[in-house]
């Protein structure tokens, strides 16, 4: 082989390696599941069988506002991020809905942790400091971050946590990775890798009930990730109910309940399918909003969702959801739309539950 070619491969598979080297130092590669640690700032009661407890779950589009129409969410849009106070505003009236309810449980997607888009803030901890009275015990979990992503419109970091508040013990957390959207070995990397951040609460007469927080994937065309991803969600639950521990699930599923697909204009039907994936869950487990909710003759009442779309003037979908053990009663369910729709893209699901008797 004539040196100037052997050269030239060698320096070419030295330019790779430092390549390869540097992607791996940009990027974060979680395990399947992980211990979290978990935030307890004074003592917390516990649980106890029978009595009432109210969940909140809601995507607050990392604090952004609803002023926006951002490159990922159409084609056509050309906004890169929220200016400081706007992220100021919508912190503040998370916070106000937050205090207002007082849910004893909050579940929330799409909090930044030291992403370029929204200032380096850490919001979880900006928001925790203004309802740590209400909630001492705490945990998060990333399921996007990286160091730097080479995507034109976000060219810096990305971080972005899921976050459980909790007036009652958290015993312990952990983080487990569902499965990711298929691309390429480089830019799988960069993605965001969903989870189920899963925190265990001890009740009084020695059990525990699991609740688990999720934001799953959003897809901008049809592939098996979210049949996939609520395929596994499901398995969890399954071992849970098997073991009879009590256990709810909130967040965002980006899927839409029955019937809502016919619903929508052709142009806002991409990415779903009219045979939604969420029938694997709702098939075995109760869900709020029911599908008979969400798709009835008071569906206006249950959407979640309202698209940075400038041709939109309102909420038109549901992709936020409750799902419960069946030893959990529901009370009482509603979505807050009145006083939202100018917070995030998303409005907060709210239910009271009863849990399990003593035996």
């Amino acid at each position: 082989m004539p040196r100037l070619l052997r050269y030239t491969l060698l320096g070419l598979l030295i330019a790779i390696g430092l390549i390869a080297l540097l992607i791996y130092s940009l990027t974060w590669r979680p395990g399947a599941k992980e211990a979290l640690p978990v935030s307890c700032n004074t003592p917390a009661p516990s649980l106890v069988p029978g009595q009432a407890l109210k969940v909140m779950t809601w995507n607050v589009q990392y604090l952004a506002g609803k002023r926006y129409v951002f490159w990922n969410d159409l084609a056509a849009g050309d906004d890169e991020r929220p200016t400081p106070e706007d992220m100021a505003f919508s912190l503040d009236e998370v916070a106000r809905v937050i205090r207002d309810e007082q849910p004893d449980i909050v579940l929330l997607q799409e909090l930044d942790d030291g992403a370029k888009a929204s200032d380096y803030q850490n919001q979880f901890k900006l928001l925790q400091d203004r309802v740590t009275d209400l909630y001492p015990c705490t945990a998060q979990a990333f399921d996007w971050k990286a160091d730097f992503v080479p995507e034109p419109h976000i060219y810096g970091s990305v971080g972005r946590q899921l976050a459980t508040l909790s007036r009652y013990r958290i015993e312990h957390a952990e983080r487990l990775q569902l499965p990711v959207a298929p691309a390429n070995l480089i830019s799988r990397q960069f993605k965001p890798k969903n989870a189920l951040l899963v925190t265990y609460l001890p009740v009084s007469d020695g059990g525990q009930m699991a609740v688990l927080n999720t934001h799953l994937d959003r897809a901008t065309q049809l592939d098996d990730t979210l049949q996939t991803q609520v395929t596994a969600v499901a398995k969890v639950l399954d071992k849970f109910e098997s073991r009879g521990t009590p256990w709810l699930i909130g967040g965002d599923f980006n899927l839409l309940p029955l019937g809502q697909y016919q619903r929508l204009p052709a142009e806002q039907r991409t990415p779903y399918s009219a045979d939604t994936p969420l029938h694997v869950l709702w098939d075995k487990y109760p869900m709020i909003p029911t599908n008979n909710e969400a798709s009835g003759i008071d569906r206006a009442q249950w959407l979640t969702h309202y698209p940075n779309d400038p041709g939109l003037n309102g909420p038109d979908r549901t992709v936020d959801y409750l799902f419960y053990s069946p030893r959990i009663k529901r009370v009482e369910a509603r979505v807050r739309q009145d006083d939202t729709l100018r917070i995030s893209d998303h409005l907060p699901v709210i239910a009271r539950f009863l849990l399990p008797a003593a035996p």
